[in-house]
């Protein structure tokens, strides 16, 4: 692989600029892995510090780059991308097995979105249907899958028809009365803001997100389908208590 310059992934100076250190370190972790043997010197946070680095920029831009630069391999550090070079001194490093997975700034991004939104905290039934879309920044239809689920396993557990949908659905199902999910021992007032919840959640959430495009970012969407996965693990447990 032939190494890439930070100037040939991003040229315009002001947009490189515009980038949070954790979005600029996509491209700085792209030209790392880009090295061979013969430009390993880079690999010195010293040494990429240089002028050499920025020297396709125009002069007056220059030290704001390199700043913005050393923010960049200041976080990839932090993360775990880059790690010290084992019996070398000073600011020699190396790029990590999971520094060098990440190949593109895509990947990186990839990655970051992971971050908010750990596989492992996420129910297994989300965590299968939703993660990838997440990964790829398609939130939209991540959250759509994630309270679709959450529909499906609530027509499931309660033993409704596949005619029932969406917030009618739900009504029935935790009817703080007659609900065959509901719970029988809680109080009536704590039922009914149970279902009160499910039926707002696939309201708001789900019925939207069915029906049109709707704008989200990644911490919106993650908040989402925690929620989703919450509602899963309520789900579960009374589908298991009707088995009982």
């Amino acid at each position: 692989m032939a190494e890439v310059r930070i100037h040939a992934l991003i040229p315009d100076p002001e947009a490189l600029l515009a980038l949070e250190p954790e979005e600029l370190a996509g491209a700085v972790l792209q030209c790392l892995n880009s090295l061979n043997s013969s430009s390993s010197g880079q690999l010195n946070r010293y040494n990429f510090s240089l002028p050499n680095t920025v020297q396709e920029y125009p002069p007056e831009y220059q030290t704001r780059i390199s700043e913005a630069l050393m923010e960049a391999w200041v976080w990839l550090e932090r993360e775990g991308l880059l790690a010290p070079k084992p019996g070398s001194g000073g600011e020699w490093v190396f790029v990590t097995r999971r520094g060098r997975q990440l190949a593109t700034a895509e990947d990186l991004a990839s990655y970051r979105r992971s971050n908010v939104l750990p596989r492992r905290s996420l129910h297994p039934r989300l965590a299968q249907k939703t993660w990838a879309s997440f990964l790829r920044g398609d939130y939209d239809t991540a959250v759509f899958q994630a309270f679709k689920e959450v529909e499906v396993r609530v027509r499931i557990a309660g033993g409704f028809a596949e005619t029932d949908l969406g917030v009618p659905l739900m009504r029935k199902a935790f009817d703080a009365e007659s609900g065959p999910l509901s719970d029988t021992s809680a109080p009536a007032a704590e039922r009914e803001a149970l279902a009160h919840m499910f039926a707002g959640a696939i309201g708001s959430y789900k019925n939207p997100h069915s029906h049109r495009n709707v704008a989200i970012d990644a911490h919106e969407a993650a908040e989402m389908i925690a929620l989703a996965s919450h509602l899963l693990g309520i789900v579960d447990k009374r589908a298991e208590g009707r088995q009982q």
